[in-house]
């Protein structure tokens, strides 16, 4: 399995979405970097994604982007594979 981390913060409804997507799809552990909690951290995520909302998602070293493009990447079946390392 992929490691996935996902900036986010605490009152972000997409977030816990896209970690329950996630989780349904058997992700077992999930590295949550706290923009909320980490002012500095948003400033490095807005450097290497180019946006500002959360969730910001990597799986591996791919940036997948927000809940919806997480959302999109699983109706495609592409999500799995990614998941497992295949894409």
């Amino acid at each position: 399995m992929a490691k996935i981390s996902m900036y986010s913060t605490g009152v972000c409804p997409f977030c816990r979405r896209a970690e329950m997507l996630l989780k349904s799809r058997g992700v077992t552990e999930i590295e949550e970097i706290r923009i909320d909690l980490e002012p500095a951290r948003r400033n490095e995520m807005m450097q290497k994604t180019g946006r500002r909302s959360v969730p910001q998602i990597y799986i591996g070293e791919v940036h997948v982007g927000g809940f919806d493009d997480l959302a999109a990447l699983d109706r495609a079946g592409k999500l799995e594979p990614l998941l497992r390392g295949q894409a």
